[in-house]
């Protein structure tokens, strides 16, 4: 089964959709200028297991990366793969805190 990754602006979110077009999960978000704050990622029940959460993470900060903007990774899910994909971290508003 494959996933695409998609931006849908005027709904502030990427949405994963599988071959048929059903969705898969969405990752929601809020920009101001140079900033975004990723909120909230779900996932259809239906298709855990299958990925979608590190498809939409990877899209989301590859965008990020493209328009070089910060990212504050509000969302639990979000914040865990960035943990275990340190390469996004220039692009990571970090704080002494957590956001959970």
């Amino acid at each position: 089964m494959t996933i695409t990754v998609g931006e849908v602006p005027d709904k502030e979110r990427f949405e994963a959709r599988d071959e048929a077009g059903e969705l898969a999960g969405v990752l929601t978000y809020q920009v101001t200028g140079p900033i975004v704050v990723y909120t909230h990622t779900t996932v259809d029940p239906r298709f855990e297991g299958r990925d979608v959460p590190a498809l939409l993470a990877r899209a989301v900060m590859e965008d990020a990366r493209s328009r070089n903007r910060t990212v504050v990774p509000m969302c639990p899910l979000l914040s865990e793969w960035l943990e275990k994909n340190p390469g996004y971290d220039r692009f990571v508003a970090r704080s002494t805190r957590r956001i959970k």
